[in-house]
């Protein structure tokens, strides 16, 4: 019988948290210490963050050299997909606040991603994406955030700004023209809709599922600024 299994505990910088990395049969399991006992993210189940990437990274591939910046590196899934659908060109940064992360995804459980933090493409930067998106104004053309559960999933307060129309407004200033914000979400939220609107985006709420073609869904918010 399968069980959970903890392989590692790492502190979440600032927060006094921690995340905890559990092995479970053949796959990985990711929840935040003392928390409800619900996962965070497993190997198991990553369409939706797969999609996370795919999504923008086809509107874009076409231009030269494109660059992406990814919120948030996880599993290495949505890293993995960004680096599938752009060219040899593209540069992906990842901003991951945990240390504990990049180094979890640069062993074991990196090779269920195919190891994508070892794509010469790829730039991996231990920081709180906050800190990139208001560093680099035009710095890319597409942003993809998958930071905590959500605009209305938080498990760490900190990460309410992100979702706020000062935060969106600053992931406006990071595109260059005709970029593309995309936003995972363990459900929908209305009102997250409307704040992308005020903040001058045009945005659609796709609904994708978690593993294959049944079961739980997700929602990722595709938004293009005005021109």
């Amino acid at each position: 019988m399968k069980r959970f299994e903890l392989l590692d505990t790492v502190p979440i910088p600032g927060d006094g948290g921690a995340l905890c990395l559990f092995s479970y049969g053949e796959d990985f399991v990711i929840k935040i210490q003392g928390g409800s006992g619900n996962q965070l993210m497993n190997t198991r189940t990553h369409g939706s963050e797969d999609a996370l990437a795919e999504i923008p990274c086809r509107k874009i591939a076409s231009r030269a050299r494109p660059r992406v910046l990814i919120g948030g590196l996880g599993m290495g899934f949505t890293l993995a997909s960004a680096l599938t659908h752009l060219g040899a060109g593209a540069q992906v940064v990842v901003a991951e606040l945990v240390p504990g992360v990049i180094e979890w995804n640069r062993g074991p459980l990196g090779k269920k991603a195919g190891m994508p933090v070892d794509d010469p493409r790829a730039e991996i930067v231990c920081a709180d994406v906050a800190e990139l998106l208001q560093s680099e104004p035009g710095g890319f053309d597409a942003i993809m955030l998958d930071v905590d559960n959500g605009p209305e999933g938080l498990t760490q307060k900190r990460n309410s700004w992100l979702y706020s129309a000062t935060g969106l407004q600053s992931c406006a200033r990071a595109l260059r023209a005709d970029g593309v914000l995309a936003v995972w979400s363990a459900s929908a939220d209305r009102a997250f809709s409307q704040r992308l609107a005020a903040s001058g985006f045009r945005a659609e709420e796709v609904q994708v599922f978690a593993h294959g073609n049944r079961g739980t869904r997700h929602t990722i918010w595709i938004a293009q600024k005005h021109r």
